[in-house]
């Protein structure tokens, strides 16, 4: 069944509003970031991932965003024209604020840590004014990141482009994106993750994400009880994540699918997540069942945490689909499939 509707005759299969960073990931990995000595750079940030994720894919991505006017927001917006994503509504900074700085640090193939430098960060100086309605209206489809609703300007340009998507009839994806920097407190997080969730059509989370977005409506509720919740909102498909054991994605037609991690050795604890989102949108756009966009995504997320970069490491189309089949002919057909 077709749970989504895109319409074919807008040039861009996903416009991504949200944050555009840069990742250093240690060379000289399972080791502490306090012995680390060398480190790759990336380009970072989940929807600047998910953008580059659904270009090698094949798709066209639109992209709303603000970078530092220096030599680090000339790497992104070259990385980005290079992977055929457009520029158009990417805006440098006016008063000399940088892009966000990742460093990763990979303790051992199942740990992992995460230090974010946020200060004064260019991508929540996306205003109001970057946000055109002619751009979405090109659009088959929006993806917001919670991140971008954690600081002004930024909140407004996000419910600017949701009104606006509202408004031309554009699909809403969202994807709650946790990260604790840059919110006042778990309350504020929990107001804007809930009222960008009411407009979604597809909603990407992990328990622990959807637990904050519920925080102040009803807390402690069961998965089937957050799915039914966010369908009477008007939510097409609610996608629930839970790492290792694997994720759900529950219909408005009262289905639920499930998929379990593909096996792989893994090199790191992150990155999977971006891998996963593209993979499975890409399968939807595609039109395919939902197990099977789950399978896709899935078998995405497994290559990427098996990779150093997230980013640089995005599969096409064939190497994800070969994978898989590989998987299967080794593990058996229902390797993944719950």
């Amino acid at each position: 069944m077709k749970y989504i509707e895109f319409d074919a005759n807008r040039k861009f299969d996903l416009t991504l509003l949200g944050r555009v960073t840069i990742d250093f990931n240690p060379v000289d990995y399972y080791m502490t970031l306090a012995e680390s000595t060398t480190f790759k750079k990336y380009l970072g940030g989940s929807p600047a991932n998910i953008a580059v994720g659904l270009s090698r894919l094949g798709k066209k991505c639109g992209f709303f965003a603000r970078v530092s006017d220096d030599r680090f927001g000339d790497f992104v917006t070259g990385y980005f024209e290079k992977e055929g994503i457009d520029t158009s509504r990417i805006r440098r900074c006016e008063h000399g604020e940088k892009l966000g700085l990742t460093f990763t640090e990979i303790l051992s193939e199942t740990s992992s840590n995460i230090l974010m430098y946020r200060n004064e960060i260019a991508d929540l100086q996306l205003c109001v004014d970057d946000i055109d309605e002619e751009y979405i209206k090109q659009s088959k489809a929006i993806l917001i990141s919670g991140t971008a609703l954690a600081q002004s300007p930024s909140r407004e340009a996000a419910l600017k482009a949701l009104f606006l998507a509202k408004k031309t009839n554009t699909p809403i994806i969202f994807d709650i994106d946790y990260r604790p920097y840059n919110w006042v407190s778990n309350e504020d997080m929990g107001i804007y993750y809930a009222f960008a969730a009411k407009q979604a059509d597809v909603i990407l989370g992990s328990r622990e994400e959807y637990d904050l977005t519920e925080q102040l409506i009803e807390p402690g509720r069961t998965d089937p009880q957050t799915a039914a919740y966010w369908h009477k909102q008007g939510a097409k498909i609610v996608v629930i994540k839970h790492g290792k054991e694997g994720s759900t994605a529950y219909t408005c037609d009262g289905q639920k699918f499930t998929i379990k991690p593909f096996p792989i050795k893994l090199l790191k604890g992150f990155g999977g997540g971006d891998g996963y989102a593209s993979a499975f949108l890409y399968g939807l756009m595609e039109g395919w069942e939902v197990i099977d966009c789950l399978e896709f995504g899935s078998a995405s997320a497994s290559l990427l945490v098996a990779s150093h970069s997230c980013a640089d490491d995005m599969p096409g189309v064939e190497k994800v689909k070969k994978y898989i089949a590989d998987c299967k002919q080794k593990y058996g057909e229902m390797i993944a499939r719950a």
